[in-house]
C-alpha cells in the first residue's frame, strides 16, 4: 500500500465487489456470506471495518507475517520422534492420548495431518454416507456443470462428434458445441466462449476425467500435478469440484439425454453432414429453444459472474503450456524442433526456463518471467552429422566407389585426412585420388650434430660418446 494505491489480489478484488453490492443494499448479508464462504458474523464484522477503514479492510491483517497460532516446529519433531520410537502403528486418537500422558500434548486432527504428511498413517475408509437430492444454487453463475456427450449425432451421415456442454446450475442456461473428440482443447475452447459471453463463474462441477484430474496424483504430495484445465481455472480464480458419481451432476446428464433425443432429430431435419453444419444447428435452433423453454428463474436475482480482469490474458491462459530450458546459445527444443530466441538477452534467460504457450489458434508464444519473447524456428533438430575425421577408407565399400551415377556417389561419405600443421579442430581436406601418397614416411627426429651440449650426453640407441667424438671431429 503506497499512498492512495492499494495492492490487492484477484481474490480480494472479487471479495470487495461482493461486499460493495451488499453495502449498496442490493445483496443481503446471508447471500454475501454464502458467495464468499464466510459466516454471517464475519460478514457483519467485515462490513463494519469497511465503514471505518475503507477498502483496506479487505486486506488480510497477517499479510507478510507468520501465523500467530502456528505450532513450534521443535514440538512437532519431538511428537513425531516419540511416535516413531514407541507408538508406531497407533491410531491418531489413541496416540494423542498416550502422547498427552507423556507430556506432549497435541490435537488429534493436527497429529493425524502430521502422520499423513510423514507417511505414517493413511486415511481410513468410512461407511457410505447417506445421500439426498441437492437443491439448485441460488445465483446465476455460482456453479456451472460441464460434461461431454458421446453419441452418433449425425446417424452415419458424417464424422463422429462429441457434444461438450456447460450448463448453469441455478438457471439451466446452457452453452454447448460439437468437437471432434472430448479433449482438453475442446473444453478450453468452450470455456473461452463462455467467459467472453457471460464472465467468470464461481465454480465448475465436473467428473473425474483425466482432463480435470491428474492420474498420477499422490494424496500426500504437497504440490500435486495440475492438468492444463485445472491450471487455467486456478489462474482465472475459478474453483473446480470433482463429482463422485454421474448422478451428482444430474443436471448436465439430463441435458445430454434431451439432446440425444431432440438434437439428433433437428440435425436430421437440417440434413447436417459436417461438424460445421451441426454447430450451426446447435447455435441457431437447439440452444435458443432449450434456453427459452427449459431454463428456470433463479432463487436470487443477483448475478455471481465476475468480469475478466484486464491483467488476464485469456488467450495465454486458455493454452497448452509447458516448460523448456534455454541452452547456452539461447535455443530451446520443442517436439524435435529448435527455436532460436532473439535479442534482447534478459537477465537469467540463459540456463533458465521459459513457458511455451501452444494457443488454440495454432500460434506458439514463449514467455519468460511475465514477458513474451521473440523467436524464430530453426527447423527439425535431428541427429548431428558424423565427424568427418572419424571416417576411414575402409568404411566406404569399394563397390560403391566404382559405381557410376551421381546417386551412388551422394549416398557414400568420402574419407578425409587431417591437413598438415593444423589442430584437430580445423576442417579436413578431401582424401586424394588413389595412387598418390597421403602420409609421408616417418622420419625419426635427430638433433643437429656438433652442438655443445652433446659433449656430455649421448643419444639413446647410439654408440658410446667416446666413439662418436672422432666421428664428429671429422
Amino acid at each position: 500500500m503506497n499512498g492512495d494505491r492499494i495492492e490487492m489480489s484477484q481474490r480480494e478484488r472479487d471479495r470487495l465487489k461482493v461486499m460493495a453490492l451488499m453495502l449498496e443494499g442490493k445483496r443481503t448479508q446471508r447471500e454475501a456470506a454464502r458467495l464468499l464462504g464466510l459466516t454471517d458474523r464475519q460478514i457483519h464484522r467485515l462490513q463494519h471495518r469497511l465503514h471505518v477503514e475503507g477498502d483496506t479492510a479487505i486486506l488480510h491483517k497477517l499479510r507478510g507475517r507468520p501465523s500467530n497460532r502456528r505450532i513450534d516446529p521443535s514440538h512437532r519433531q519431538k511428537v513425531l520422534a516419540a511416535y516413531r520410537d514407541q507408538l508406531l502403528g497407533f491410531g491418531p486418537t489413541f496416540a494423542a492420548e498416550k502422547l498427552a500422558a507423556g507430556g506432549l500434548s497435541v490435537a488429534v486432527r493436527t497429529l493425524r495431518e502430521w502422520l499423513m504428511a510423514e507417511g505414517l498413517w493413511q486415511r481410513q475408509r468410512k461407511r457410505e454416507p447417506h445421500r439426498q437430492r441437492r437443491q439448485r444454487r441460488e445465483c446465476w453463475g455460482e456453479l456451472v456443470q460441464a460434461d461431454g456427450s458421446h453419441h452418433d449425432w449425425l446417424e452415419d451421415r458424417g464424422p463422429w462428434m462429441v457434444l461438450v456442454v456447460m450448463i448453469d446450475d441455478a438457471t439451466s442456461k446452457t452453452l454447448a458445441r460439437f468437437y471432434p473428440a472430448e479433449t482438453t482443447e475442446a473444453y478450453l475452447d468452450l470455456l473461452g466462449r463462455y467467459l467472453r459471453r457471460r464472465g467468470r463463474m464461481t465454480a465448475m462441477y465436473v467428473d473425474r476425467d483425466s482432463i480435470f484430474r491428474a492420474e498420477d496424483h499422490d494424496p500426500n504430495d504437497p504440490q500435486p500435478t495440475l492438468t492444463q484445465f485445472k491450471r487455467a481455472l486456478n489462474e482465472l480464480e475459478i474453483d473446480l469440484i470433482l463429482a463422485n458419481s454421474p448422478q451428482a451432476k444430474g443436471r448436465v446428464e439430463r441435458f445430454n439425454k434431451t439432446a440425444q433425443d431432440r438434437l439428433v432429430k433437428e440435425l436430421r431435419l437440417a440434413k447436417a453432414t459436417t461438424l460445421e453444419e451441426a454447430n450451426e444447428v446447435v447455435e441457431k435452433v437447439f440452444l435458443p429453444w432449450f434456453n427459452r423453454r427449459c431454463a428456470v428463474k433463479p432463487a436470487s436475482a443477483n448475478n455471481a459472474h465476475r468480469p475478466l480482469h484486464a491483467s488476464m490474458n485469456l488467450a495465454g491462459i486458455l493454452s497448452l503450456q509447458d516448460q523448456r530450458k534455454v541452452t547456452n546459445d539461447y535455443t530451446i527444443r520443442l517436439e524435435n524442433h529448435l527455436y532460436q530466441l532473439l535479442p534482447p538477452a534478459l537477465p537469467g534467460l540463459r540456463g533458465g526456463r521459459v513457458t511455451v504457450e501452444k494457443r488454440l489458434d495454432g500460434s506458439l508464444h514463449l514467455r519468460f518471467q511475465g514477458r513474451y519473447l521473440k523467436y524464430k524456428a530453426l527447423g527439425p533438430s535431428g541427429a548431428l552429422p558424423p565427424n568427418p575425421r572419424s571416417l576411414t577408407p575402409a568404411q566406404t565399400p569399394a563397390a560403391a566407389l566404382t559405381t557410376k551415377g551421381c546417386a551412388a556417389k551422394a549416398t557414400q561419405p568420402s574419407a578425409v585426412r587431417l591437413t598438415s600443421r593444423r589442430s584437430g579442430r580445423t576442417p579436413a581436406e578431401p582424401y586424394p585420388p588413389k595412387g598418390i601418397a597421403t602420409v609421408p614416411a616417418t622420419i625419426k627426429a635427430r638433433p643437429r650434430p656438433g652442438q655443445a651440449w652433446m659433449k656430455n650426453f649421448r643419444l639413446r640407441g647410439s654408440k658410446p660418446l667416446k666413439q662418436d667424438i672422432p666421428t664428429l671431429a671429422k
